[in-house]
This record gives structure tokens, C-alpha cells and sequence, in this order.
């Protein structure tokens, strides 16, 4: 499996975890594993444990960077999206800041609408130009 083809389980465990929030992380990798959506990754689960650890934290960094967006009007593929590059780019740290926002741009062009990933986009450049 490729490393984007980790990184996409991992959205799409993220994703899931927006709409039942009242699951654990586990609990989520096992029905996930066990209904055969994701295969057994450990970059897929060191990812998504780590946005599922820090995720008040992310959520305060995407609204510090969503220009003219409350948190809670931005769409749940946009969302699962940013929770997953910010997490790569502020908590797991080995891939290239450039790499982990074109995966994100991918990840929305593939899930969302056209003008989601413009928006990704744009709210990754700006958090990355300010922590330069």
C-alpha cells in the first residue's frame, strides 16, 4: 500500500469519526478493519490516534486559519481533511510540508467539491506562511 493510500484510511477514519464522535478511536479502526474499508496500516493508525488525540487542538488551529468560516459551517470533508494535514504537519512531522498539503488537495478533489479544495488549500498555505 502507498503512502497516499495510507494517508486516504486515515481520512477516511477521521471522516467517520465526525459522525460518531461517541466511539472510541479503537472502536472505530476495529468496525473499520472488520467491514474491510481500510486494511491494517500502522502509518494509517499512527495518523488517525494522533488527530484523535489532539483533535481540540487541531480544531483550534483550522478556526485560527478559516478566513471568514465558523468551524461548524465548514463541510465534513473539508474538516476531516484539514484535521489529517494539520495533525501530519504539527504532530507526526516527517513528510515535507508541500507533500502533505498537494495529499490534502487530492483528498478533496477526490471527496468534495471543486471549490473545497481551494479553500484547503488556501487555509494550509496561510497556516504554513505564518509559522515561517
Amino acid at each position: 500500500m502507498t503512502t497516499s493510500e495510507e494517508r486516504e484510511q486515515a481520512f477516511i477514519l477521521i471522516f467517520e469519526k465526525s459522525f460518531n464522535n461517541e466511539l472510541s478511536c479503537d472502536e472505530i479502526i476495529e468496525l473499520a478493519l472488520d467491514s474491510q474499508v481500510i486494511k491494517k496500516s500502522a502509518f494509517t493508525f499512527s495518523l488517525f490516534n494522533a488527530a484523535c488525540e489532539n483533535l481540540e487542538e487541531i480544531d483550534k488551529t483550522v478556526a485560527a486559519y478559516i478566513t471568514g468560516r465558523n468551524i461548524s459551517r465548514v463541510s465534513k470533508v473539508s474538516l476531516a481533511v484539514l484535521r489529517l494535514a494539520i495533525c501530519e504537519l504539527n504532530y507526526l512531522k516527517k513528510t515535507p510540508a508541500g507533500v502533505v498539503i498537494n495529499e490534502a488537495v487530492n483528498l478533496c478533489k477526490k471527496y468534495a467539491s471543486e471549490d473545497e479544495y481551494a479553500f484547503v488549500n488556501g487555509t494550509l498555505g496561510a497556516m504554513l506562511k505564518e509559522s515561517r
